[in-house]
């Protein structure tokens, strides 16, 4: 009975849980998409090669064939994007008025939310079906954002963006863009600035992470009412919740989608496991060095997902 208590409060194992939950998701989605294509006729490009290309343009083949590289599957420009965005992204929380913000990234969110609820769906329901959920998704979370409703369209959101994006470039481009990032994550928590943007965005109720409560209570809690300014204020014993950021759950479902595009079912499920040990790992040394302090859980998982891509 101790044991049930620890898994309802503890937000390790709630953490665990869900990330594991969007791994499914991820899965789900992509073994719908390539079936779907091809039943709709819809051409789609092929997964680059093997070769990471850090720079869009003519690649030679080991078998001598010359292919043009697109941006989209290029870890050099993916990289610079993801680094700008967060840079726009801090300059925009410093400057803009909290008023001013809390519309804005809550509208941002809510589209997002909804496109993320049909690209999981669109692969199984019908076209207009696959628009009402994402509609409802969208509109509910913009109107009610209960924690419980919000950690469960952002991990479909999450898990749509990986599926998404994991089609259109190969496993060692995502293990690079894993890496590069688990070193910005690590730089970025080292000297506050994701603590800080995290706050920040806690004041907006429009949080891009997993809001994992300490109690029964808090999965309905209504963020847009109440908020969760108290984050990350308070010593970590007294926090009344925990978070688990949303890169630290996409990026590995982008090397289990392009793992999956490339290599098959198998492999991937090889990743998502190694995936989920190493944000285990984050955990660990989270309780055991840090005693519960703000840490970057991205570096273990990026670990681990290189071990798991050796691996395979």
């Amino acid at each position: 009975m101790r044991f049930i208590r620890r898994l309802k409060f503890n937000p390790v194992y709630w953490g665990l849980i869900l990330f594991a939950v969007t791994q499914v998701i991820i899965l789900l989605v992509i073994t719908g998409m390539d079936p779907f294509f091809e039943e709709q006729n819809i051409y789609v490009p092929s997964q680059p090669a093997e070769d990471v290309t850090w720079w869009p343009g003519e690649v030679t083949l080991p078998s001598g064939d010359i292919v043009e590289v697109p941006a989209y599957s290029s870890a050099g420009p993916i990289i610079i994007y993801i680094l700008v965005v967060a840079a726009v992204l801090g300059i925009v929380l410093a400057v803009i008025p909290m008023s001013a913000l809390k519309m804005v990234l809550r509208l941002l969110f809510a589209v997002l939310f909804g496109w993320g609820g049909f690209i999981a769906t669109v692969f199984y329901l019908p076209y207009q079906a696959a628009v009402a959920v994402g509609a409802v998704l969208g509109v509910v979370w913009f109107a009610i954002p209960l924690v419980w409703f919000h950690n469960l369209v952002l991990i479909i959101a999450l898990a749509s963006v990986a599926a998404v994006f994991g089609r259109f470039i190969s496993p060692w481009t995502a293990m690079i863009l894993i890496l590069a990032l688990a070193v910005y994550d690590f730089l970025a928590v080292r000297f506050g600035f994701m603590t800080w943007m995290a706050d920040k965005m806690a004041r907006t109720d429009a949080l891009p992470a997993i809001v994992i409560p300490k109690n029964y209570h808090g999965w309905g809690l209504n963020l847009k009412r109440n908020g969760v300014n108290d984050l990350l204020e308070e010593k970590p014993d007294s926090r009344k919740f925990s978070i688990l950021g949303g890169g630290d759950i996409a990026f590995p479902g982008l090397l289990t989608a392009a793992v999956y595009f490339s290599q098959g079912l198998a492999p991937a499920l090889v990743i998502a496991g190694f995936g989920l040990l190493g944000l285990a790992g984050a955990y660990t040394i989270q309780a055991v060095f840090l005693k519960g302090k703000a840490m970057p859980a991205l570096p273990p998982i990026a670990a681990f997902a290189l071990i798991g891509l050796l691996v395979i």
